[in-house]
């Protein structure tokens, strides 16, 4: 019998479990751990709350959870609860699954103001986080700058952007929509380095902007190149730039504008206690595609700034890290004799949901080459007298369930649930 832990329960993390059960039948035995009592990681907390389409794919998780040799062990925090070492001497194979949490920070003068949020804070307070949940970001207006050009930065602007009645069927929170009830914001300014041939941003997202009830999305046609370049691009990335050549050519009234400032890059953050303005400098592009800066600066007024230029894995004591990168030290997954890295912890933040799958085929390739037909580890036993002997308060995936069955009840009406927001309140709504 091969035992073999995950730590994380986000797609990651389930994708490596199914690979297991594929890979190794009824030979195995997978514990997910995480640090919250609830999973599915990003599909929960990531996503953006009015995509729900996208979350649907937690219900190919839940059949892998629900199977006898996989299971979900809630509520156990890695370093305080167990450590990397006691794992790796309990089962055959440990995978880090724990995905890239923590913002890329903004290492401009200013980015220390209160006003300035990074994405996975400010996503995460709209989603429940309970590590965000009590955010509050400025939302006075009248200006909010948001720095990045990939999906991230969209959803952000979309939030900001969207009317009350646009949040029918989503799960965003409540203490977000109060918030946002009250946002007197109505300028929005995307901040590029580059320009539209190098946005990071898909078609469907793009063109969810120019569906908004009272906001429009503005272009400056002068920041397009040639039609004819487009021809160069690959038939995604066309499809985006028709998007902000339809913007450039569109005239509206709506009170909401998400400016796309292209060839911009933020220098400094200024403001008295608070931020006031972000100052930008103009960039072009060099002979290799490089944002160069030109020595032309301006000011945008903005009493929010949030920073959406990607993402780190957070360290773990012992375990091999890649500064540069943001991510655990790997060769191809492998961390150390026992100790593997799927998804975002091995490859950086890169990729789809769907990248992950794969990914975690792979990794289980190689758990399978290295460890044959497993080294009688005690595994599951073991790790559940650990815990006990501890007096951790572990979550199953029963109890979650139980814990889904209360936030689905406490929906107010159009949402398919009421997250709850703190991991004292996770843990009350257990029946049992």
């Amino acid at each position: 019998m091969r035992h073999i832990a995950v730590i994380g329960s986000g797609p990651a993390g389930y994708y490596t479990a199914e690979a297991c059960q594929k890979t190794f039948g009824e030979d195995v035995r997978v514990d997910i751990i995480d640090r919250l009592p609830v999973p599915f990681g990003l599909i929960r907390t990531g996503v953006a709350p009015d995509h729900q389409s996208i979350k649907g794919v937690s219900r190919r998780y839940e059949a892998v959870a629900l199977t006898d040799n996989v299971r979900f062990v809630g509520n156990v925090t890695l370093g305080k609860d167990v450590s990397i070492e006691e794992l790796r001497g309990l089962y055959d194979a440990v995978v880090l699954a724990t995905g890239a949490p923590r913002d890329r920070p903004l290492e401009i003068p200013g980015a220390d103001l209160p006003g300035v949020v990074g994405s996975a804070a400010f996503v995460g307070w709209y989603n429940g986080h309970p590590d965000h949940a009590d955010l509050a970001p400025p939302l006075h207006g009248p200006g909010a700058v948001v720095i990045g050009n990939g999906n991230v930065a969209l959803d952000v602007a979309r939030i900001l952007a969207k009317a009350e009645d646009e949040f029918a069927g989503s799960d965003i929170v409540s203490h977000a929509l109060e918030a946002l009830r009250g946002n007197r914001i109505d300028t929005i300014t995307i901040l590029g380095r580059r320009g539209p041939h190098q946005i990071a941003m898909t078609p469907k997202e793009l063109g969810e902007l120019g569906e908004l009830a009272r906001a429009a999305p503005v272009v400056d046609p002068a920041d397009l190149p040639p039609a004819s370049d487009d021809m160069l691009l690959d038939p995604g990335q066309r499809k985006s730039v028709t998007h902000l050549r339809h913007f450039a050519g569109t005239q509206t009234d709506k009170p909401i504008r998400i400016v796309f400032d292209f060839f911009a890059m933020p220098v400094r953050i200024e403001g008295d206690g608070k931020v006031e303005r972000v100052i930008v400098e103009r960039t072009r592009l060099d002979p290799e595609g490089h944002a160069a800066g030109t020595g032309e600066t301006y000011a945008l007024p903005a009493g929010l700034v949030v920073s959406c230029i990607g993402y780190r894995t957070p360290r773990i004591e012992g375990v091999p890290y890649d500064d540069r990168a943001g991510r655990f030290a790997n060769e191809d997954g492998r961390v150390m004799p026992g100790l593997y890295a799927v998804g975002w912890a091995r490859r950086g933040p890169t990729g789809t949901i769907g990248t992950n799958r794969p990914d975690g085929f792979a990794i289980v390739e190689k758990i399978a080459a290295d460890i044959g037909e497993g080294g009688g580890r005690q595994g599951r036993p073991g790790l559940d007298a650990l815990l006990a002997g501890r007096g951790v308060d572990v979550v199953t995936f029963r109890a979650w369930q139980q814990i889904d069955a209360a936030e689905i009840a406490a929906a107010r009406i159009g949402s398919p649930r009421e997250k709850f927001t703190s991991i004292d309140a996770m843990l009350a709504a257990r029946t049992s």
